[in-house]
């Protein structure tokens, strides 16, 4: 797994779909999934990239682009686990403070490791992991570069907790194509989901990745 230190600028610099970064696939979402709902998106997570590896292959002859989540429980959890088993090539923004990186929250310790045990790459993004604005400034960096968000949302609001109906406005916005994943039967908890292991998906093998561990 190899290691980069990125701090993108506005979405206004990024056109959607070119070159490298701009195909890139960003993945965001309610943190607070029930372990069935998290089971649900990941399927549904599985069968749109397998989809899109398709398309890419046939209409462009391209591999398809990497997929990139911001380290987490909830959905990045889910969208990781389907990339691995789909073959993407996964990217895991982590956070860094002054150039170090930063120990995530509690809830996300246990994802987070997961997340870099099948991640190809980890992208270092300076911002406060414990402070809800400044998740959300790393979540709209992180979709400037891409070139199609996947957001598993339900549809409601914003929120002082959740922050998804504003990643879907302000990617809409900057015309990045979005996909909503809301399958039939999710259902959000009281709380963030405790990653359960991955049972039914197959994840392929993956050196333990280099670099700073968390525990």
């Amino acid at each position: 797994m190899s290691t980069t230190a990125r701090d993108n600028g506005a979405a206004g610099d990024q056109v959607p779909g070119g070159g490298a970064a701009g195909r890139e696939i960003a993945a965001v979402g309610h943190a607070d999934l029930t372990p069935h709902a998290l089971a649900l998106v990941e399927s549904a997570f599985l069968e749109r990239l397998e989809r899109l590896e398709r398309l890419e292959r046939r209409e462009r002859h391209v591999e398809p682009g990497p997929v990139m989540v911001r380290c987490g429980a909830g959905a990045p959890l889910a969208f990781g686990r389907a990339a691995s088993a789909s073959g993407h090539r996964l990217v895991v923004v982590i956070p860094t403070h002054n150039g170090v990186p930063a120990m995530p929250p509690r809830r996300d310790r246990m994802a987070t490791g997961e997340l870099l045990n099948l991640a190809d790459q980890a992208r270092l993004l300076s911002y406060d992991p414990n402070h809800r604005d400044s998740c959300v400034g790393a979540d709209e960096r992180m979709i400037a570069t891409s070139g199609l968000l996947l957001a598993v949302w339900d549809g409601s609001p914003s929120n002082g907790r959740d922050a998804t109906a504003h990643l879907v406005t302000y990617a809409r916005a900057r015309g990045i194509p979005v996909e909503v994943v809301w399958p039939t039967g999710a259902e959000r908890g009281a709380g963030e989901a405790i990653p359960a292991p991955p049972a039914a998906l197959p994840v392929r093998e993956a050196a333990e990745p280099p670099g700073t561990h968390y525990s």
